[in-house]
């Protein structure tokens, strides 16, 4: 699948609530979104902002994914990507995480690192961030809260702007605990 990205603009608020509005989203903290808090949202600029930037993915002209870069002006980014159910396992993921990876390295002198979490069961996206070159730093025990009470592990990745410009991984010493 070919795809592209395109910046969002305020004005399409509409077309971004109907999309996320549209999913059902089983590894974000909400897997239902309300069209009119995405609305409210992108009026307060949730969306774009001078930290943030969020981004339509499109193939063959349709919409089949978002992603939001946030703390942009940190020297830590962070985001959060969404691939329509239709999409999924084709990827999409993968070419976001690789086309966002390389957006903010380029266009933020300043970023040192980029970071992402998800659920421990979000096999397809933990499998993305390996493919991609982030390494696994953290693992939070329940911390991430589910539908109907339920808590799940949440684990975090990132990707250190010196790993990216030479297509290297370090892994961090997690036996560093003194004796």
């Amino acid at each position: 699948m070919d795809v592209e990205f395109r910046r969002f603009d305020v004005g399409e608020a509409d077309e971004l609530a109907g999309f996320l509005a549209g999913e059902t989203w089983p590894y974000h903290g909400t897997a239902r979104v309300d069209r009119d808090s995405v609305r409210s949202r992108a009026a307060g600029g949730f969306y774009d902002n001078a930290s943030t930037r969020t981004f339509w993915i499109t193939a063959g002209g349709s919409a089949v994914g978002v992603v939001r870069l946030f703390d942009l002006e940190d020297d830590t980014a962070m985001f959060d990507l969404r691939v329509r159910a239709a999409d999924r396992g084709k990827g999409v993921g993968q070419r976001a995480v690789r086309w966002l990876t390389a957006y903010v390295f380029t266009e933020f002198p300043a970023a040192h690192r980029i970071e992402g979490t998800t659920r421990q069961d979000n096999h397809a996206m933990r499998a993305v961030f390996r493919r991609c070159g982030y390494a696994k730093e953290a693992h939070y025990r329940q911390s991430w809260p589910g539908d109907g009470g339920a808590r799940y592990d949440a684990v975090g990745y990132a990707i250190l702007r010196d790993d990216w410009s030479t297509a290297t991984v370090t892994v961090p010493d997690f036996d560093d605990e003194p004796a």
